[in-house]
């Protein structure tokens, strides 16, 4: 009974923590999305089509095209056809919870920079009328969050990335891909946020990023780029388990390290973009407000 009663307790403690953290993910979030992201967003993701509103005079200047004919022929003079963009979308955030997000060497992990740029997704999304879902994935689909509009639904999407506990450690992203493209069947902008360390040469990378609005945000800590000098360092794959010894020592060794990884981000980036996606690069010290409004302004522009 007491176990019973210690668990509760923590339990409710745990919620509570959580709740905090999404209250000031939303204050944050809402006031970034309200007076920085709600145009860019808005441009940088346009609608599906345009969906036919009304009929009006004809006015100079207005395209011939969309004159209406058959209200013309009956009235005895032009009109015009009025269009307005299909605005409601789907967004679908695909986020990784394996082992190597929770690794951090400032002031927060690459898991709490995940949580934080969907949060400001996510209310710029509520922002603009659009629903907004959730896949999250190890080496296997864990959780599946339908899309949904709405302040409520979002709030529950938040709590649930906050108090998340994966079962696995490994990453399969291809098996997240998978699941999305047997799961949504509308044009969607996609978020994939996470390592992707295990992106390889997928047709479905391709099939993906040609049927929808796809952005890769690669999440990245400087303590991947960086070997102290310690001599032998076991170097322990955060998913596999497997061990590889290298000798910190050498400037030239460590020099190779960090360009390898750099290698690696450039090669993934333009696998992607080939494939017709968006690449954005996160790192943990970076403000991804700051990154998100660039990137937007910069989509909203082409």
């Amino acid at each position: 009974m007491l176990n019973f009663v210690g668990l509760s307790i923590r339990f409710v403690l745990e919620i509570s923590e959580i709740i905090k953290k999404v209250r000031k993910l939303e204050i944050r979030s809402r006031k970034l999305s309200t007076n920085y992201f709600s145009g860019e967003y808005h441009s940088a993701f346009r609608g599906k089509g345009m969906l036919f509103k009304e009929v009006r005079d004809y006015y100079p200047g207005d395209d011939i095209r969309f004159i209406d004919w058959n209200v013309s022929a009956r009235f005895g003079h032009p009109f015009s056809k009025v269009f307005e963009e299909e605005r409601e979308r789907t967004v679908m955030l695909i986020v990784d919870y394996s082992e190597s997000v929770n690794l951090g060497s400032v002031n927060r992990t690459k898991r709490e920079m995940m949580i934080d740029i969907a949060a400001i997704l996510g209310f710029s999304a509520l922002s603009n009328g659009d629903k907004i879902g959730a896949i999250f994935f190890t080496d296997k689909v864990e959780k599946y969050i339908p899309p949904l509009k709405g302040r409520q639904h979002l709030l529950f999407m938040l709590r649930s990335m906050i108090g998340f506990e994966p079962k696995s450690a490994g990453t399969d992203t291809k098996a997240a891909l998978d699941f999305f493209q047997k799961t949504t069947r509308a044009k969607t902008i996609l978020f994939l946020i996470g390592d992707m360390n295990d992106l390889d040469n997928h047709s479905i990378v391709k099939a993906i990023g040609h049927r929808h609005d796809s952005i890769a945000i690669q999440l990245h800590d400087p303590k991947e780029d960086a070997l102290p000098k310690a001599g032998l360092i076991p170097i322990e794959h955060s998913e596999t388990g497997e061990i590889a010894w290298i000798d910190s020592c050498h400037e030239a060794g460590r020099n190779q390290w960090k360009e390898f990884q750099q290698r690696k981000r450039v090669h993934l980036q333009n696998f992607l973009k080939r494939g017709g996606w968006d690449f954005l690069l996160c790192s943990t010290p970076d403000d991804e407000a700051a990154l998100l409004q660039k990137f937007f302004q910069k989509r909203a522009h082409h």
